[in-house]
């Protein structure tokens, strides 16, 4: 399962953000990546996360599989979107 999503916080993906999307997808039991431009990061790795640095406004992509995949990505849009 996947969805495409805009960032929607002023400052982008910034730390506290990230860490709270890691901390939400780290309830499920699913294989949760985030996709932006060429770059592909488990949403489970900070490191990997902040690595990316979007910026307000950009197209990311969620792609989810496992037993609660559309819950995780449903929660995970929410905060990020």
């Amino acid at each position: 399962m996947e969805k495409e999503i805009i960032i929607g916080s002023t400052a982008g993906l910034h730390a506290t953000l990230a860490a709270k999307v890691v901390q939400t997808a780290s309830k499920y039991a699913v294989d949760i990546r985030l996709h932006y431009k060429d770059k592909v990061v488990d949403l489970k790795s900070i490191l990997g996360l902040m690595s990316l640095a979007v910026p307000k406004g950009e197209n990311v992509k969620i792609v989810a599989s496992g037993p609660h995949a559309e819950e995780a990505i449903k929660e995970i849009s929410s905060i990020l979107g």
